[in-house]
């Protein structure tokens, strides 16, 4: 499960792990903040400063199990605006929208300057791909606290109570699924497709600018 990368491969990751994780918070606080809920402003996590998002526990595991966490944003459901289940669900599903864009603009990106043969250029978009995706789709894992939870909790109908209670179990949920095996499978079903489909958007736009 834990693989330690190389002093070399971990000061590549770093760019995009701190950008992933810096993004997906501020992302969940701009879109509370929009709906009405000032929380994350009055406590200054409505910002792009890494050091207000970074959780070293959640930093340590992304080099070492290749996934991780930031400190999550406060978010007051009951001051957002309207329904209070739709409100978290855009809440939440912004995190992972955002990593997603990241690493779409990432592709773009690569493909774009690759003919350049910038130094490390290309394994620094590649990080930044790939961990944005992992972002993601660790964080669409419908088990509290994670973002799928409050996600899944806003789809369904009902106020789906159960959902919140299972929180308490959460990250012994987590610790168990990690140590199965069952998140390795999960991620070799979503991710690596995921990840090759934005490798041919990067190879279409270098395609295009060569």
């Amino acid at each position: 499960m834990v693989n330690l990368p190389s002093l070399h491969s971990m000061a590549l990751m770093i760019p995009a792990i701190i950008l992933g994780l810096t993004f997906h918070e501020f992302a969940h606080g701009w879109v509370a903040d929009r709906l009405g809920d000032r929380t994350a402003r009055s406590m200054g996590r409505l910002t792009l400063n890494p050091a207000a998002h970074l959780d070293p526990v959640g930093l340590v595991l992304l080099f070492l199990a290749g996934f991780g966490w930031a400190k999550p944003v406060p978010v007051n459901p009951y001051n957002l605006r309207g329904d209070m289940q739709r409100g978290m669900l855009l809440v939440s599903l912004a995190g992972p929208a955002t990593n997603i864009i990241l690493a779409v603009v990432s592709a773009v990106v690569l493909g774009a300057f690759y003919g350049l043969r910038l130094p490390y250029f290309e394994s620094i978009m590649m990080y930044m791909i790939q961990i944005n995706v992992v972002l993601a789709v660790f964080n669409l894992i419908p088990i509290p606290p994670l973002d799928g939870s409050k996600i899944l909790a806003g789809i369904l109908p009902g106020r789906q109570n159960w959902l919140y209670q299972l929180e308490t179990y959460g990250a012994i949920i987590l610790i168990i699924l990690v140590f199965t095996g069952a998140i390795g499978f999960l991620f070799r079903i979503f991710i690596s497709p995921i990840v090759m489909m934005l490798i041919s958007i990067a190879n279409f736009v270098y395609r295009l600018v060569m």
